[in-house]
């Protein structure tokens, strides 16, 4: 025998699966009681002691009158232990089938008082099935000229078993011409597909007989065989094809029997005999063939059987069709049927509680009820209520259970007895519904307590809110009158500190509204629980309690807080490097953030402000991450600088900004003697004080200097006319004009001639300009007549040597103004520039 599949990982998947499944199970249900048995256990097996595990006494059992409440009991409990027992036969394929998760989910009823306990027992497959093939005999026919590679589906074997008891693995018997492979269909059964290996020749052999095994995962496992007879016949060239390969239909559950479901189709493009093609239902089981009909020679299907969404809602299965040469096509069927509204609710009174007493607070427990609807989805959801005027109320309790309790004060003198109606409705279209009737007798007493109007308040409030601002209502009902109806509220109790309480919230005591004491911060604090209480003024005072959760949202309050690139010790940007050969893509660095709202609030984008070459990098919008977009240019800086700015998702966003300096080199040598030859920053402080020395220096030479020539002017005056002479370097007192050397090498943009007139004896400064190609040929001459000489002097004796150095000083301080406002980068005074300015104006 050969084996074409080990037995792999799906019973190991199984297995997982299942215990995946129980992990869910017991979070869903954490108040539920839980066995776990085998399928086919004997009648009075013990399953487990059920009165134990609920935390009941044995001596209390006759009181507690502790039972099923099911449908279909296959458990029973033992009055005198509190065992719980086997009542009937439980078969796991019959009861679940294949679901890979079998579970009897039922209800206890204990009494006095009234307690409802779920129970499930889940039920563990055994391996009590062995895998069957629908046909002993399997016969094919195969045209010879099939080529090798070939495949040929074949029926499955079917067995009833789950998990690793179910079909694993085929065997295929050794044989020179064919193989076996594994495929599962959509639903996820198993199927087997014969190969062939080797091309088949009628002449020299024209039957083959195999043998087809089927083995499942059971320990012992078992096995079932099929024969396979197949016939080698001649050639016919084209097989049928289908016009489509999957056919999907919806059926409503309700259709009648005969109703047209599909019609497949296939064509041959041989001719004649060869042409003709009949259609069968392949790869099938017994469900598929009795709810549905297939025409052999049209390809029409049928419905056979009336369908019920509540035990099967979808089918799928397969078609053959054949020609003559026995070439073959197949194509897959996938019906789901739709669910109809076709089962009205059924209303179940579990155990009735009468007399009542006249006192009992509302809510008191008069009956309980259960529902039950075997439509699925909306048809399946299922609303009580009562009709009528009545003191009475529906809660729901667990599941399908509602509890009818009293719903305000009872008289038994105004009304001894009740005739309740309860009304049960689907939310099909159109519903249907189911009424019960519940007779109560009325004993005399009369008692109230306040009544929430919601068992639990939920409360959403921004944060930053202004203090004093109402957060919420609650409201409690007495049906009491005078004192014995007022209602207080109060606070009892709160996951807040007892001493802080006060500080965030209060509430008033007429009106039940909560008020916020405080602006609520949620990065601070986000949610936190209050317990009120309701309480009356009669004596003995009664109340009652809710809950309410107040949960602070947030706001866009802080802006985006930059991690990386961070700050160097001197508070300048760090660097990063990228190697020059960098292609596109290169991940050069990545800019993180933080943002301390949450949500949207907090969810950051990144964007490039400005890029000392775009386009050379690119930015992700999410990530943060800094890309190369192109490679390094022989064009492109070395150095390049990118400013990036992070902002969040709020309205209106906030953003915060970093600044990336990237330095293009192949190792960590070249940058390093670029970055060292940054100068240090220079101390303002010291500049300016160096400044100053150099001008008291510079001032007190040109002061004496001015003396010195006011001096000599003084002599010259005395020994010739008054006449305009113009200093050489030299200081020649010849005729000519004479210019004193440009200063136009220095840190100035000015140069100028100094020219003094004898009789005046005034010092004057001509600036000239900068600009070498705009100089004039020659200089100002004195004796040009258009200069003429300022005689606007107020005495008409000749000026004093003060006068001479005063108005020098004055200009050599405007000179000096400007020196320093040029080397220490400060602006100018505007009074000396002015002042300086209108002097190059005279």
């Amino acid at each position: 025998m050969r084996q074409s599949t080990e037995r792999s990982s799906p019973a190991l998947w199984r297995q997982v699966l299942l215990a995946f499944l129980l992990s869910l199970f017991r979070g869903a249900l954490p108040n539920q009681i839980r066995y776990s048995i085998p399928e086919e256990l004997a009648q009075n097996s013990v399953v487990g002691n059920l009165a134990k595990d609920l935390g009941l006494s044995v001596q209390d059992l006759p009181a507690r009158k502790l039972r099923v409440s099911a449908e279909k009991e296959y458990f029973t409990v033992n009055p005198k232990s509190g065992d719980l027992l086997v009542s009937n036969r439980i078969d796991r394929e019959q009861i679940c089938g294949k679901k890979p998760l079998c579970i009897l989910d039922f209800d206890t009823v204990a009494e006095n008082p009234l307690n409802i306990f779920h129970v499930a027992v889940i039920v563990q497959d055994i391996n009590d099935n062995t895998p069957l093939f629908k046909q002993n005999k399997i016969e094919l026919k195969i045209v010879e000229s099939t080529k090798p590679g070939k495949t040929f589906p074949l029926d499955p074997a079917l067995d009833s078993d789950v998990g690793p008891n179910s079909l694993q693995r085929y065997h295929l018997n050794d044989n020179e011409h064919f193989d076996l492979t594994e495929k599962q269909t959509a639903d996820g059964r198993k199927y087997p597909e014969l190969v062939l290996k080797h091309s088949l020749d009628r002449e020299e052999q024209n039957i083959h007989q195999l043998v087809l095994t089927a083995v499942d995962g059971g320990d012992p496992p078992q096995s079932g065989t099929a024969q396979i007879q197949i016939q080698v016949t001649d050639a016919n060239d084209n097989p049928p094809v289908f016009i489509q390969d999957i056919y999907k239909v919806s059926l409503q559950e309700g259709v009648p029997r005969g109703f047209s479901v599909l019609q497949v189709t296939a064509t041959d493009q041989d001719e004649g005999v060869n042409a003709e093609v009949t259609y069968s239902f392949h790869n099938v089981d017994e469900l598929v063939e009795q709810f549905f009909n297939l025409d052999k020679i049209t390809g029409e299907i049928t419905t056979k059987d009336d369908f019920d969404f509540e035990i099967a809602n979808s089918y799928t299965f397969s078609v053959e069709a054949k020609d003559p040469g026995d070439l073959a096509a197949h194509c897959s069927i996938q019906v789901e049927i739709v669910d109809e509204n076709d089962c009205a609710p059924e209303v179940i009174i579990t155990s009735v509680f009468t007399p009542l007493p006249e006192d009992s607070p509302p809510g008191t427990v008069i009956a309980l009820i259960k529902t039950r609807d075997r439509d699925s989805g909306e048809n399946g959801e299922v609303y009580c209520q009562i009709l009528g005027k009545a003191d009475f109320m529906l809660k729901s309790y667990s599941k399908n259970y509602y509890k009818l309790v009293t719903d305000g004060p009872l008289d038994r003198e105004e009304i001894p007895e009740y005739n309740i109606i309860v009304l049960a409705t689907d939310r099909g279209k159109p519903p249907l519904s189911s009424r019960t009737n519940i007779t109560l007798h009325i004993a005399d007493v009369n008692d109230n307590a306040p009544v929430f109007q919601q068992p639990f308040y939920l409360v959403h409030i921004a944060e930053n809110n202004p203090p004093g601002a109402s957060i919420a209502q609650v409201s409690a009902s007495d049906p009491d009158l005078g004192p014995n109806g007022r209602v207080s509220y109060s606070i009892v109790a709160s996951d807040l500190e007892p001493r802080a309480l006060a500080s965030y919230v209060s509430v008033s005591a007429q009106s039940g509204v909560v008020v916020a004491q405080r602006a609520f911060d949620h990065e601070q604090l986000r949610a936190f629980e209050l317990t009120l209480q309701a309480r009356d003024q009669g004596s003995p005072a009664l109340s009652a309690n809710v809950s309410l959760r107040v949960l602070v949202g947030d706001r866009n309050d802080n802006a985006p807080r930059v991690l990386y690139p961070a700050l160097g010790p001197d508070g300048s940007a760090l660097f990063d490097t990228v190697p020059r050969a960098a292609q596109p893509g290169y991940l050069v660095t990545k800019v993180v953030a933080v943002d301390a709202d949450s949500g949207h609030n907090a969810w950051l984008s990144y964007h490039v402000l400005q890029a000392s070459e775009p386009g050379l990098f690119s930015l992700g919008l999410r990530t943060g991450e800094v890309r190369t977009a192109r490679a390094l240019g022989d064009r492109d800086a070395a150095r390049q600088r990118l400013l990036v700015a992070v902002r969040d998702g709020g309205q209106p966003p906030l953003s915060a900004t970093a600044t990336l300096l990237l330095v293009f080199a192949d190792s960590l040598q070249e940058v390093l003697p670029d970055v060292s030859d940054r100068p240090e920053p220079s101390d303002p402080q010291a500049e300016l004080q160096f400044y100053l020395v150099v001008a008291l220096a510079l001032i007190s030479v040109l002061f004496l200097l001015a003396v010195i020539l006011a001096v000599a002017l003084r002599l010259r005056r005395s020994s010739s006319p008054a006449v305009w002479s113009c200093f050489r370097q030299d200081l020649s007192s010849k005729s000519g004009p004479g210019v004193l050397p440009s200063y136009s090498e220095g840190t100035l943009p000015y140069s100028y001639n100094l020219c003094v007139a004898s009789q005046s004896a005034k010092t004057e400064f001509n600036f000239l300009t900068v600009t070498p190609e705009v100089t004039p040929s020659q200089d100002l001459l004195c004796e040009d007549a258009s200069w003429e000489p300022n005689t606007n002097h107020e005495g008409a004796g000749v000026p004093f040597a003060s006068d001479v150095i005063l108005k020098v000083s004055f200009n050599l301080l405007d000179l000096f103004s400007l020196w320093v406002s040029v080397f220490v980068n400060k602006p100018l005074n505007w009074g000396l520039s002015l002042n300086f300015i209108f002097c190059l104006v005279d």
